[in-house]
Order: structure tokens, then sequence, then C-alpha cells
């Protein structure tokens, strides 16, 4: 096992106006569960590519471990990559999908056979060893895929989106079993999913990007309390930050009748430039509903989303000179009618800062 180092990684297709990956600098520590998250077209699939040996590094250098892969062809690089598409051999049985690779590597049989089984039991698919893949169920196959990768005993496992293919209620399942799996066998594991709820519920840290270049990098929980941009503000989260431009007063912020405190120093960074205006990101959680509308924003309800133990208001609100979209958490048991005016105030130690300009955080 190793970890894995991106070093200014760029990587940039024939004939293309920009890099699809631009200096990209990342360290996978060894044993990490680290997930590539962002929109599609944001660089993802290129970075995992670029470290699979399936797309040329145009500049920077890629190591695993102490070893240099930059220019190493992929069956060189000790990895194993699970795709989206499953890629099983329907001529094959589940046992040799899974052995194929060793098999290829003139592993001697036993190795083989002892390496599928102990695998097929940790996937529980030890009674499908026999099948192939056209009698399995698609969570059976991604299952199988998984195996062959297990068996190669890499030093990386690589994943590309491996669960898009499968319905709701299964891609829940299988997240989590593929977490758990990469927690007790310990492999360094770089996976990509544009799907931001798998990210937070799978990784160790998340990497986001956005037009192939890495907006941050955390944990999914100080990723959520600390966005470092704009983006990824309205990115990281379900329902999404709601992001609001408001004026700058004396004391902070103004909402309407409401002003928030802010710093004096977050402030002085806020207007530097004569910037007139701040943008103020606010939770779905983060808003308390008051029965009084005085210093209050009135938001009315044009979509309630019942979620079993939570529910959201979506709404329209006036601040400022313009009109906003809000999101609100509110009671599951007592949900608002469509047509109903909500009265919200943001709690200001739970509101987020960032420049109107340059979408950068300021810290409060």
């Amino acid at each position: 096992m190793a970890g894995v180092v991106y070093q200014d990684s760029s990587c940039v297709y024939p004939g293309a106006e920009r890099p699809a990956v631009d200096k990209l600098n990342l360290e996978i520590a060894d044993g990490e569960f680290l997930v590539l998250v962002g929109p599609s077209g944001c660089g993802k699939s290129t970075s995992l590519r670029m470290l699979a040996g399936l797309e040329e590094v145009s500049s920077g250098g890629i190591f695993i471990g102490d070893r240099d892969v930059t220019h190493l062809p992929p069956k060189d690089r000790d990895i194993a990559m699970v795709f989206q598409n499953y890629a099983l051999y329907p001529h094959m049985t589940v046992a040799e999908n899974m052995g194929f690779a060793l098999k290829i590597a003139k592993i001697d049989k036993a190795t083989i056979t002892k390496r599928v089984e102990e695998a097929a039991k940790l996937l529980e698919l030890t009674e499908y060893l026999g099948r192939k893949p056209k009698a399995l169920s698609g969570g059976q196959r991604q299952r199988v895929a998984m195996g062959r990768a297990i068996v190669r005993e890499p030093k990386v496992f690589l994943m590309d989106e491996p669960l898009s293919n499968l319905d709701a209620k299964l891609r829940v399942q299988t997240r989590t079993q593929i977490a758990s799996l990469q927690r007790r066998l310990g492999i360094t594991t770089v996976y990509v999913t544009h799907d931001q709820v798998e990210a937070m519920t799978m990784g160790d840290r998340v990497a986001v990007l956005k037009d192939g270049l890495l907006q941050q990098c955390d944990t999914p929980r100080a990723m959520y309390e600390k966005p470092a941009n704009v983006f990824v503000a309205g990115f990281i989260g379900s329902p999404a930050m709601n992001l609001i431009e408001v004026p700058i007063v004396e004391e902070g912020v103004k909402f309407d009748g409401l002003t928030i405190p802010v710093s004096r120093d977050a402030l002085g960074v806020a207007s530097s430039g004569g910037a007139k205006t701040l943008t103020v990101g606010v939770r779905p959680e983060s808003f308390d509903l008051v029965g009084d509308p005085d210093g209050a924003i009135a938001a009315s309800v044009h979509l309630v989303e019942e979620l079993g133990a939570d529910a959201f208001a979506y709404c329209a609100a006036h601040v400022g000179d313009h009109d906003v979209d809000l999101i609100v958490r509110v009671d599951a048991r007592a949900v608002p009618m469509k047509g109903d005016t909500l009265y919200v105030k943001p709690r200001a130690s739970e509101t987020h800062l960032f420049s109107a300009s340059s979408g950068e955080r300021i810290e409060a």
C-alpha cells in the first residue's frame, strides 16, 4: 500500500482552449479514502484517469508511494480500477472474472482460488462464483467488479462513479459496503462521483473541483462548516446553502429591517476595493422561525419538500433591492402550506461570509 501525490499535474486535451485538469496539487495519505467530486466537466474523472495512466499528463508529476509513475503504463502502476459499467466478461463465471488478472499475471491456480474465495467471502458472493454476469443483479455485478480489484492486492483502488448504474436504495446500501470494506482492507482509495451526498458520506476527505481547478480539500465536516468559497458553499450540502448578496453597513450586513453584526476586520476585508455588498451564506437549518415580522425576513412558501424526519420550505423573499429564493428547514410535524408567509431570521453565529467580487471566504 502507498499514498498518492499529484504535483502540479495538468492534462490538456488536443485542441482544447484550457486544461481539463490545471496544476492539481493533492496529497492522499496511505490508507485514505479520498473522494473527487464536482459537476460534469470539472476534471474529476480526468484526474483519476491520469493516476491510472489512461490519460497523458501534460505537465507536472504523479507519485504512488516513492515511485514517479507519471509516464509509466497502467500495468506497471500497481493500481486496480472499478469502472462505472462493471466491464465484466459475459462468457466467464464470477470466479473466472475475479481471477482473470491473476491468471494473466501467471499466478498459480491455488493462489488464485484462495484469493478469489477470500474476496467472495468478504463481498458475500460465495454462492454466486459459478454464475455468469447475466444471471446477477446490478448490485451483485458491482460487487464482482470490486472483487476483481481486491484479489489483485493493489497499492491503490481507483473507482470511477461505480454506483451510478444502481437504483437509489441499492446505491445507499452499496456505498455503505464500499466504505466499510475500504476501511477493513486499509487500501488507499480514490473515488470519483458527481453526487455530493455520496462524497460526504463516504470520504475521509473530499476534494471539490471546478473547471479543472481544485477548490478545496478537507474532511466532510470541515468543508460543510467552513466552505472555502461560494462555489463550494453552494455545491456541498443538501439542500444547498442560501447565498444572498446584501449591503454592508457600519455594524455589519443588512437584511432589510435586520442587521447581522460582522467584525470590523471582516468588514474591512469585504469592503476593500470599494465593495458595497457582501455575499452571506445561510444553511437551511440556520434560520429561526419567528412569529413577529419586526426585523425578520418575510418568505412566501412556494413548495414544501417532506422527507420524513425533515421538511424544507422553498420560499421567495425580498432582500435589499432584489428578490431571492430561500430554502428553510421547518418542523416536519407542522409543515406550512403553499402560499403561507414565514418570518425567518438567520442565526448570526451560523452565517458564512464571502467576498461579493472574488467569492472567497471571509472569516467573521
